[in-house]
């Protein structure tokens, strides 16, 4: 298996075990981190993402396979079960991982997965009418920044 390969194995075998430390020590300190939550975060912020997750996760469960790397560049598939905590529904989310590499770390880790079928589990009707739109989509991004910020205050 190749090394970046390896280091993507680590990530999602710390993520299943909700070992955020692990997670961050497989980035960069200037990764670069999106995904339809949480798009643009840089260094620190992504870590702290993970440890908040994996926090507040208290039914979290992570399954990952087609773990791809080479010199450059890896993906993967991984899948999550949990409680969205605002409306005490459960999701299934199946995200599909692309990754860079510099230096056996991840400087870029992009998470993809279907927004509508997301919000439809996580919100029901509202996520069923509305999880398809931008306006949705902006307004989920802002909680979560605004969630994640309050997160790092309280760790600082």
């Amino acid at each position: 298996m190749h090394a970046n390969a390896e280091t993507i194995q680590r990530f999602y075998t710390a993520f299943a075990a909700r070992d955020a430390a692990t997670m961050a020590a497989c980035y960069a300190d200037d990764v670069a981190f999106s995904d339809h939550a949480f798009p643009g975060l840089r260094g620190r912020e992504a870590g702290e993402m993970w440890r908040m997750l994996c926090e507040r996760g208290k039914d979290l469960k992570i399954e990952f396979r087609d773990v791809k790397a080479d010199d450059h560049q890896g993906s993967a598939h991984w899948e999550a079960w949990y409680t969205f905590g605002r409306t005490g529904r459960k999701v299934h989310n199946v995200v599909e991982a692309r990754f860079e590499f510099r230096d056996g770390k991840i400087v870029r880790h992009d998470d993809d997965f279907p927004l509508w079928a997301w919000a439809r589990q996580a919100m029901g009707a509202p996520g069923l009418l509305l999880g398809w739109s931008g306006f949705f989509e902006r307004s989920l991004q802002r909680q979560a920044r605004r969630q994640l910020e309050a997160f790092m205050a309280g760790r600082s």
